[in-house]
């Protein structure tokens, strides 16, 4: 899996999926965005180990399992890519259009968005039936709903993986 977006967002989901056991790289564009996102996961896993909700062990298991990039490039590989960057239509839009061209053709594109329509995303791909939305609810490793989003094209294969990530993460979709 992949997250880009080191952010709130990003790092929080980035830290579900690594403690579910996803091997996931987090993505930003710049270097010190991607070493704050890890600091923040670093801090939550030591806070959960202290309050004994998680032991050192699993805590390093999890981290072990994040890796980062500054580039998308590193989002060629994955299964599921999950963007979580600012609200910004030509922003997103841009991505997908640059994750389409990157990611294997069976790759799941979802965008953690909360207000710009699934199908306007996918729009910008050749693959709409391979767009979905998963808009986690913040603080995302605390709360324990995901909204899943189709668009019109979106399939019902995509939508079930999607379901079964979410559920293996934890999450209520």
């Amino acid at each position: 899996m992949a997250v880009l977006g080191a952010g709130q967002m990003g790092n929080g989901i980035t830290q579900v999926a690594a403690c579910a056991g996803i091997e996931v790289v987090m993505v930003d564009i710049k270097q010190e965005f991607v070493d704050k996102g890890i600091a923040t996961i670093e801090k939550s896993l030591t806070k959960l180990v202290s309050k004994e909700r998680m032991t050192q062990e699993d805590a390093d298991a999890a981290r072990a399992r994040i890796s980062t990039a500054i580039d998308r490039s590193a989002c060629a590989n994955a299964d599921l890519v999950v963007e979580a960057v600012p609200e910004i239509l030509d922003l997103k839009l841009s991505i997908f259009k640059e994750l389409d061209e990157i990611c294997q053709p069976e790759c799941i594109l979802a965008s953690n968005t909360s207000s710009i329509s699934i199908s306007t995303i996918a729009s910008a791909t050749s693959r709409p039936d391979k767009v979905i939305g998963m808009h986690f609810m913040n603080p995302v490793p605390i709360m324990k709903l995901v909204e899943v989003i189709n668009g019109k094209d979106t399939s019902s294969s995509v939508t079930d993986s999607v379901l079964e990530a979410a559920e293996r993460m934890g999450k209520i979709p």
